[in-house]
Order: structure tokens, then C-alpha cells, then sequence
């Protein structure tokens, strides 16, 4: 399995499967950042976001609507992408850091997930969801 480092990406693709991308963790930026590289767009999310949906999606205890939805459109009620711009969650609002590009936390957070082992994830043309493991 890869580093997860600069040098050592995780290689994801999408739930859909209509993209490939790389991420991986700088802790060393303040706060620490999770790198998410989709072509010669860069993302930016709290690296906290990893452990902080892998909570999030055991509290709920059953199958979470991804959701996913760029910064200016409203996500879903109760998906994973409202989760990650919600006021009640750990950071208290966005997870994403680079303002205009703060959203898709529903589309690319649990492909990393997935691949860490912590989560199942459906894998449809549309209205993925995902279920953290063991439920």
C-alpha cells in the first residue's frame, strides 16, 4: 500500500469510477493538509478529516449518501458532503482549505476511506453511499 506521502500518493478513483486521482498527507502545513490532486486541480482538506469521518460514519451505524457537491452548490441533508461543511462537526465548518475549492469532501474522502480499510463504499454510475465497516 502506498506511503500516503508526496512521494508516495494513494492512487483513488471515485466511487462512480469516472476518476482517477492521488492523495496524500503534508504535516508539516499548518494546519495539517490531506493533498487531493484531481488533473491540475489541488484540493486541500484538514488531514483530521480521514479520522473524523471514520467516527462520524460508526456513529451513524448505517449507509451515509456521499452527497458530493461543489463549494457553491448546497449538499444533501445528512450526506457526508453536508457533514463536511456542517457547524457541528470537529473543525466547525469546511474541511476543505482553499476557499472555491472547498467542496467534493463527499466525493473524494471516502475513496481515501475505502482504501485504508476503514469503510465499504457502493460503487453506481450515481447516488453512492458508504458504511463504516463492521456494521
Amino acid at each position: 500500500m502506498p506511503a500516503g506521502t508526496k512521494d508516495d500518493p494513494w492512487q483513488l478513483v471515485t466511487a462512480p469510477g469516472s476518476s482517477e486521482y492521488t492523495m496524500y498527507l503534508d504535516p508539516s502545513a499548518d494546519p495539517p493538509t490531506l493533498i487531493c490532486q484531481v488533473g491540475s486541480t489541488t484540493l486541500k482538506y484538514h488531514a483530521s478529516a480521514i479520522d473524523d469521518l471514520r467516527a462520524w460514519l460508526v456513529e451513524q451505524g448505517d449507509w451515509v449518501p456521499l452527497g458530493a457537491a461543489d463549494e457553491q452548490k448546497s449538499a444533501p441533508d445528512g450526506s457526508v458532503e453536508a457533514w463536511g461543511r456542517s457547524e457541528a462537526n470537529p473543525v466547525g465548518g469546511w474541511y476543505g482549505l482553499r476557499k472555491g475549492y472547498r467542496g467534493r469532501f463527499g466525493m473524494y474522502l471516502p475513496p481515501l476511506l475505502e482504501s485504508l480499510g476503514y469503510v465499504e463504499l457502493t460503487h453506481d454510475a450515481r447516488n453512492n453511499r458508504v458504511r463504516a465497516i463492521g456494521l
